[in-house]
């Protein structure tokens, strides 16, 4: 680490707290003012804000790690996710989310179920749910920074008591970042966020073109192309994919083949499958759904949705494919010979090309970008835990009367109290990939069943959802518990062979069993109080099978008409997937010298943009402040 690069750090770190210290003052006013910044951010700032937070270096080093492996086919790895459930909000979700005027994505769910026992009981889950996954991506964000700041800084932070290893260099190095993010976050709320999170952007993008530029000027075309097969450069497939790589290359095609996702077309369609209903199921309440919630009317919501995937793909990936060109003609001789070759390797594979292949400055800058990528997306999970904690439990059930200072106080404490969970949860965590298959299939895939019903079915109620819930949560952690146990079972047994079934393909009997859950919890019960239903009928007014509440509003008042729109919004989802997919194709072509692909991604793009203009972007303007 040269002095240019440590000043270049240590300004950005200084300025980020002194910014997120500077506005805090504005927090103070309330819970609404701490979680929501009043509803008085601009809808582009919270945007800008909203790509930032999903600018992580954990997510980032898993790119970078996928795309050098797979190749352009990458992209689609992200609907694990799924990336796209930003379409879907961006369509029709966020309006749907932001007429709700409430705090928290529980407090929201009350809109629906009513405040009676099965409302409170559903009111309940999804707050605990949120709490969970805070404090799970928060472990998430705790493994990552800390493995790659050890490879990218020189010093031997390591803790000992004797010979005994209390605090690892990883440990110590994450334990700072967190204990810098928390001190702003904590202090000035959503306001400290937000502000944050736009010089952060600015840094994230100032890095990513300075490394594409480095890359474009210094890696020969020829370097590229000698490493490089067609079928790499391709995102179209078959059933099964094929080698990937020359045959000098061989171990990167074993090491695609024991990874399990050999037959692609499956895959893909079993991503669809759960893309689709987690998507329609709307945000998990976290910070995504707290910049909705924050956005001053209805219709900024939707544009404010829009604009974090405009300006969070081409940037993010013209970092990613700069990297990974650059370990693609210096990594590869390497990492092909290395017999112990795995998919952990492909995590470090971002911190090594920056410490051994990118130019004093431009190093600096980087690291500061990341360090934001970290900072940003954290604070942002740390803002709206709390909510969830403060809001939906303590005020609700034992404090509803008290000063706004002291609501705020406990989200101080509550705040810590998150983050401290979360990192005692990163202690205990194997890999980045572990708590990404935790977080993708255990948490959302028991989230997903209840909450896309509570969106197109009027008779489920608020029973039908906590157990909906309940099962899926179960069954999905009693997978993510045989998966990571799958060693210690016996060949040719029941357990090894389920243990051993990728989580992507179990997701449908998680979903099943969820649906179950939440069929029988919704017919042994009563159902919704009919005001609560037709009050968040004709405030929300989405598209399903709401017709007998359609038809009694239709009596009180002759003028109400339904929602028509579900195949337009489908037509723009699907449009918005191939609007987002070239955003991310588009610098990967670029980068890999690839032109004739790369003017088909621009184009693609072009054509997907001036579609939208007219089919989203035009009815949204219609839509009353």
């Amino acid at each position: 680490m040269e002095l240019i690069d440590l000043s270049i750090i240590i300004i950005y770190v200084v300025l980020t707290l002194f910014i997120g210290i500077w506005v805090s003052k504005k927090a103070s006013k309330g819970l609404d003012s701490y979680f929501l910044g009043g509803n008085n951010i601009k809808w582009y700032y919270l945007g800008l804000s909203n790509g930032s937070g999903m600018f992580d270096v954990s997510g980032t080093a898993w790119m970078v790690g996928i795309l050098f492996l797979y190749g352009a086919k990458s992209f689609m790895f992200m609907w694990l996710w799924p990336v796209w459930n930003q379409i879907f909000v961006m369509m029709f979700l966020a309006v749907w989310i932001r007429r709700s005027n409430i705090m928290t994505g529980s407090e929201w769910i009350l809109t629906r179920f009513g405040d009676g026992r099965a409302g409170r009981a559903s009111h309940f889950i999804i707050a605990v749910f949120a709490i969970i996954s805070t404090v799970g991506f928060i472990a998430y964000f705790f493994e990552g920074a800390g493995k790659f700041m050890t490879i990218i800084l020189p010093w031997d932070l390591s803790w000992f008591v004797g010979e005994t290893l209390l605090l690892s260099s990883e440990q110590s190095y994450a334990l700072i970042i967190i204990v810098l993010t928390t001190i702003y976050t904590i202090k000035g709320g959503m306001f400290s966020v937000v502000a944050t999170e736009v010089l952060q952007y600015l840094i994230m993008v100032i890095a990513g073109l300075l490394v594409a530029g480095y890359t474009f000027i210094n890696v020969a075309e020829v370097d590229i192309n000698a490493v490089l097969s067609p079928e790499w450069r391709s995102i179209f497939f078959n059933n099964e994919l094929g080698p990937h790589w020359s045959d000098k290359f061989q171990a990167f095609n074993d090491l695609i083949d024991s990874e399990g996702y050999k037959m692609f077309g499956a895959f893909i369609g079993m991503t669809l499958f759960k893309g689709f209903f987690a998507s329609v199921a709307g945000p998990v309440p976290g910070f995504d759904f707290q910049r909705i919630l924050s956005t001053r009317t209805v219709k900024e919501s939707a544009y404010m949705s829009g604009f974090t995937g405009l300006v969070l793909y081409i940037p993010r990936y013209l970092l990613i494919a700069g990297i990974v060109v650059i370990a693609l003609v210096t990594l590869v001789p390497e990492m092909s010979t290395n017999p112990g070759l795995n998919g952990g390797d492909l995590e470090v594979i971002l911190p090594k090309v920056i410490n051994n292949h990118i130019p004093v400055g431009v190093k600096g800058l980087l690291l500061a970008g990341l360090l934001a990528a970290f900072m940003s997306t954290f604070s942002a999970f740390v803002n709206s835990g709390p909510a969830y904690i403060v809001n939906d439990i303590y005020k609700k059930y034992f404090k509803p009367e008290a000063s706004n200072k002291h609501y705020i106080k406990a989200s101080h404490i509550a705040s810590f109290a998150v983050v401290g969970l979360g990192v005692c949860m990163g202690f205990f965590a194997d890999s980045i990939n572990s708590l990404t298959l935790w977080i993708t299939s255990a948490l959302y895939g028991g989230y997903v069943a209840a909450n896309f019903l509570k969106w197109i079915w009027w008779r489920f109620n608020g029973w039908g959802y906590f157990w909906g819930m309940v099962a899926g949560l179960v069954v999905a952690s009693l997978q993510y518990f045989l998966d990571q146990n799958k060693g210690n079972f016996t060949e040719d047994t029941f357990l090894y062979e389920v243990s051993h079934v990728h989580a992507i393909y179990l997701f449908p009997i998680i979903f099943g069993v969820s649906l179950l859950g939440s069929y029988l919890g919704t017919y042994l019960s009563k159902p919704t109080d009919t005001e609560v239903l037709k009050s968040f009928y004709k405030e929300v007014k989405p598209w399903g099978w709401w017709k007998p509440i359609y038809t009694q509003l239709k009596q009180e008042d002759s003028s109400f008409e339904k929602n028509n729109d579900f195949w337009m919004d489908m037509l723009n989802c699907a449009i918005g997937i191939i609007w987002q997919s070239s955003m991310i194709l588009l610098p990967i072509y670029l980068l890999i010298r690839d032109y004739p692909k790369m003017l088909v991604s621009l184009v693609v793009f072009l054509i997907t943009s001036i579609i939208l203009k007219y089919t989203w972007l035009n009815r949204v303007q219609k839509i009353p402040n």
